[in-house]
């Protein structure tokens, strides 16, 4: 084992030991509005690293196109946001959007309102049961937060494919 591996293990058990204030504070809901940022950031970016003139390209001809798999997120958020049972008006999102930028715009709406719905919970209320739709059945609000985040994670690396089949290196490989 390198040494550097060693003290990074010999520093994580001793934080285990005696106990991390971040660790003894991190909740149920502070971890979804952390992810939730966190995601958007990363879609945000791996949208806008395709180049404009490629938004129509797709893997093969049965594939949705990169713009379309942008749209698709978006289309994923707004359906899965609705049943959390927030209160927040759902913003109008062009969902037909046919520039990078509108596509772009539109999934990064999702993500806000996704954001503004959040707020509207705590770290008890994101734990309250709700109805998933296409009969995943009962979930908290948090599962479905975070299989949201999971479907955009899925949706990213299809993503990340074609931006190398173009030879773009994704935002998250990229190297200084």
């Amino acid at each position: 084992m390198k040494y550097a591996t060693r003290l990074f293990v010999l520093v994580i058990a001793a934080l285990a030991m005696t106990g991390s204030p971040a660790a003894a504070q991190a909740t149920i809901y502070g971890d979804v509005t952390k992810d939730w940022a966190s995601q958007k950031d990363l879609l945000v970016k791996i949208a806008n690293a395709m180049p404009d003139d490629k938004i129509g390209f797709k893997s093969t001809p049965a594939q949705r196109s990169y713009g379309e798999q942008i749209l698709h997120i978006a289309q994923v958020n707004m359906a899965l946001l609705g049943v959390v049972g927030g209160k927040t008006p759902a913003p109008a999102v062009n969902l037909k959007a046919t520039t990078k930028a509108d596509m772009i715009k539109a999934m990064a709406d999702t993500f806000d309102y996704g954001t503004a719905v959040l707020k509207e919970f705590d770290n008890t209320t994101i734990q309250s049961t709700v109805q998933q739709p296409f009969g995943m059945g009962p979930a908290t609000r948090a599962r479905v937060f975070f299989f949201i985040i999971a479907h955009t994670q899925d949706i990213y690396g299809q993503m990340a494919v074609y931006l190398r089949l173009n030879g773009v290196v994704p935002p998250a490989s990229q190297r200084p």
